[in-house]
């Protein structure tokens, strides 16, 4: 037998990127433990539009934890309570009857408020267009073997791929720092050969695109990290900083 909750929820309702916003209190009776939480959201709203009123406006799209898209802060914790798990597959049963719950958007200056919930993620796609693309020619489908590549070292660059650029690590970081996502992107490129050629440029422009969108500096504080539905970590960071440092000395040695 399916088992049912009923929750308050605190949302934040802000409608448009200059106005004020606000937290609204919502009921939300008889909800299934099976549901996701953007599920709930989805009852909440159908009720809402009923009522004849403004739905909450959240972001999502594959709902499957791949495309970063559904992050928002639940009771102060991005992407919710569950460690490891995007806000599209954190199930209701994590909550329990007559909670109270919080719901607002990512906090940083760089990601502008949309509407309600919805955020501006733009900024973090500037960062990978700064990196440019890697200059290994292509040409015909290569067999699996052609580059030799340690097994390590491919597990570590699979590991920062993994990446969803949701803006989580932002979202948890008191200075607002990107750090963990640039290094991601960094890592997974500056790990294999086809990354190499461009490995210095990389990671100078995509540093000074971060600061220059009004990302903060990372400060060790590793919230990033124990937030990250993807859980990258913040080796990631030491490496990219390595790699700033190289770039550093090759341009002044040139």
């Amino acid at each position: 037998m399916t088992k049912t909750i009923n929750l308050t929820l605190k949302i934040w309702r802000q409608s448009g990127p200059g106005s004020k916003g606000r937290l609204e209190t919502y009921i939300a009776n008889t909800i299934s433990t099976d549901m996701s939480f953007l599920e709930m959201l989805d009852v909440v709203n159908e009720q809402l539009t009923l009522d004849g009123k403004e739905p909450i406006a959240f972001d999502y799209d594959c709902r499957e934890g791949i495309c970063g898209q559904c992050g928002c802060v639940v009771n102060g914790r991005p992407h919710g309570p569950e460690n490891g798990t995007t806000l599209c597959q954190l199930h209701m049963r994590h909550f329990s009857d007559g909670d109270t719950i919080f719901v607002e958007p990512f906090r940083a200056r760089a990601f502008k408020i949309v509407k309600d919930l919805v955020i501006d993620r733009s900024p973090l796609d500037k960062i990978i267009q700064a990196g440019g693309y890697i200059s290994a020619s292509t040409g015909g489908c290569q067999d699996a073997n052609a580059i030799l590549i340690p097994q390590d070292t491919a597990e570590k660059a699979m590991d920062a791929a993994a990446c969803i650029g949701c803006g989580a690590c932002v979202a948890a970081c008191p200075n607002a720092s990107a750090m963990l996502f640039v290094s991601a992107k960094v890592s997974h490129l500056v790990l294999l050969p086809q990354g190499r050629p461009e490995a210095a440029q990389r990671v100078v422009s995509m540093l000074k695109t971060m600061d220059e969108l009004c990302f903060g500096n990372c400060s060790n504080e590793r919230e990033c990290e124990a937030e990250c539905p993807k859980e990258i970590s913040i080796i990631n960071i030491a490496r990219m900083n390595r790699e700033y440092i190289k770039a550093g000395i090759a341009s002044t040695v040139q």
